[in-house]
């Protein structure tokens, strides 16, 4: 089987897209793994098919796969660039709304920018300890479509991620799913720096942008922080956390960011 596909990143987070609006593909997990590999294949953190969106819920839908081959419910890097996608392929106006395992998101184009609003983000949990190897750990964990675990570090640079990561990522507090892990630095006021250790990668990524919104919403909770929050992440690239809420309920979180072509190409199967 020959694919054409379409490579992409946002913030250096990068994907492959695939136009499946004709239900051609109906990819193995093997499948996926192997066109993610960056040396047997396109290489990427993540897949994403466009299809018809069937509920008529939203204008089209997505499947998200991890590089592993294991689905998940959202992604906001992967959301930016689907948008853009959708927009190149199938053409669409300022706005789009596509269908996702966690909700229906909105994107607006704001030139080579895209805007995305997230799904009400569930289950804020602050100051909890963790034991670890290295002894015990303030951990925050919030769900912003998918769940993320949150530690601040006072130098992300000196931050272990690969191991911390690791670790926290299969430990038993967040079971039986897992979570993905931020080392979050203040950098100055409403000013963060997070590296992110994703789960379905396992291994660190240049940006996660569900891991950005966690680590905003829960710097404002522990900080006193106040949207928007700029976020600078492991790629060098900058995003924007805005929301709302009050009584210590988040609504209206939205993500600002890149989403950027890389290129396109052909493979066999």
């Amino acid at each position: 089987m020959e694919l054409a596909f379409t490579k992409m990143n946002g913030a250096g987070n990068d994907f492959v897209l695939l136009d499946n609006r004709g239900g051609q593909f109906a990819l193995s997990r093997e499948e996926v793994a192997r066109i993610c590999h960056r040396q047997r294949g396109v290489g990427a953190d993540g897949l994403i098919l466009l299809r018809p969106c069937v509920s008529g819920a939203a204008d089209w839908a997505w499947e998200f796969f991890n590089s592993d081959g294991s689905t998940a419910e959202m992604c906001g890097n992967g959301a930016r660039c689907f948008a853009r996608y959708v927009q190149r392929v199938a053409g669409a106006g300022r706005r789009i709304s596509f269908e996702t395992q966690a909700g229906v998101i909105h994107a607006e184009f704001c030139g080579e920018r895209v805007r995305i609003g997230l799904t009400d983000p569930q289950g804020l949990r602050l100051h909890e300890s963790v034991a670890t190897a290295a002894g015990p750990r303030v951990v925050h964990s919030l769900n912003t479509g998918v769940p993320h675990a949150v530690v601040f570090v006072e130098d992300a640079d000196e931050a272990m991620v690969q191991d911390w990561g690791r670790e926290l990522r299969w430990h038993a507090h967040f079971a039986p799913r897992g979570t993905n892990v931020n080392f979050v630095q203040r950098l100055g006021p409403s000013h963060l720096r997070v590296r992110t250790y994703e789960r379905g990668v396992e291994g660190e990524t240049l940006a996660c942008g569900t891991g950005v919104s966690a680590s905003a919403i829960i710097a404002c909770a522990v900080h006193g922080f106040a949207p928007p929050v700029r976020v600078q992440v492991q790629g060098g690239d900058e995003m924007e956390v805005s929301f709302s809420g009050e009584g210590g309920v988040v609504k209206a979180v939205q993500l600002l960011g890149p989403a950027d072509f890389t290129f396109e190409g052909r493979m066999t199967l």
